[in-house]
């Protein structure tokens, strides 16, 4: 997965000069989504080596072969390098994001949205908020209740079981006696 170049990144294929640079300026959102880019190839390249160690055999004396083993390892080790400079590539797109975004203040999202306001509305939001307090003690108690009656249910249930228990015994009795 190829990803654009970033400016002043020094990563290969990234814009050289001060006219390359100067000319393209990248935004926080183009930068975030090369870093998601980045870190998707980060996942393949990691997928990549576990593939590898999957198949590799350790030199154990059973049919080793030092040249299929060398190559093996050069390919591990290359893939550890490259995936090495992706992480230094995310970082640097990390950081660039930080700095873009660090004079912002964050703001509520109810901000964002624009409504408008008048008195009824906040009664409205006020009665609605009582509506829903109220409501909240209503579950809360008939959670309680719900409680306290499977407690007493199986009470019932114990005691259903000892007089089952306790006539069996009865009958038993009786049947012996005859």
């Amino acid at each position: 997965m190829a990803t654009p170049p970033v400016p002043g990144t020094g990563m290969p294929g990234a814009c050289s000069g001060p006219q390359g640079q100067a000319g393209r300026e990248v935004n926080t959102a183009s930068l975030c989504r090369i870093g998601q880019e980045t870190v998707q190839d980060i996942v393949s390249r990691t997928m990549e080596i576990f593939q590898l160690l999957r198949n590799m055999q350790l030199p154990n004396g059973v049919s080793y072969h030092a040249a299929t083993h060398q190559d093996r390892q050069g390919k591990l080790q290359e893939h550890l390098r490259q995936l090495s400079v992706l992480f230094r590539k995310l970082r640097l797109v990390y950081d660039k994001c930080n700095e873009n975004c660090a004079g912002l203040d964050p703001v509520p999202m109810e901000q964002l949205i624009p409504y408008v306001e008048d008195d009824n509305t906040k009664h409205e939001d006020r009665s609605l908020l009582n509506q829903l307090r109220l409501a909240n003690e209503e579950r809360r108690e008939i959670v309680e209740v719900n409680k306290n009656l499977k407690l007493k249910n199986q009470q019932l249930k114990q005691i259903m079981d000892q007089l089952r228990n306790l006539i069996w015994d009865i009958n038993a009795m009786l049947a012996m006696r005859n």
